[in-house]
């Protein structure tokens, strides 16, 4: 599935526009990076788990050449799956037909009034 295919799917399930799904899209993609790069973790329960592991520097090989290279340390994204992942077979069908969050009501932002002054 491309992202383009997971926008489409998700604008349908939810009952967005692509436009809206494509934007909800980015803001998870964009508030996960923001969470991992500041050494943090984010658990969909049921789903899975983002985290940031810290990689050691080794030593590797050139596969062209056969060439021994020393690999730095590096911290890097990782995803570990959830218990409703763990046997896809069971997963079959979960998810068809209606969309596995409800679709919230969008309510547009109303700016705060000021406080009225008291008579005296």
């Amino acid at each position: 599935m491309t992202k383009t295919e997971l926008i489409a799917r998700m604008a349908e399930k939810a009952k967005l526009t692509k436009a809206q799904a494509e934007s909800a899209l980015a803001v998870f993609q964009c508030a996960v990076t923001e969470e991992l790069v500041n050494g943090g973790k984010i658990t969909l329960i049921g789903f899975g788990t983002f985290s940031s592991v810290e990689r050691a520097a080794r030593n590797g090989r050139n596969p062209q050449t056969g060439k021994a290279l020393k690999i730095e340390a590096k911290r890097v994204g990782k995803f570990t799956t959830g218990k409703a992942l763990k046997d896809l077979d069971a997963c079959k069908g979960s998810c068809k037909g209606k969309p596995v969050v409800a679709k919230a009501e969008v309510k547009p932002a109303v700016a705060a009034k000021p406080a009225k002054a008291k008579k005296k």
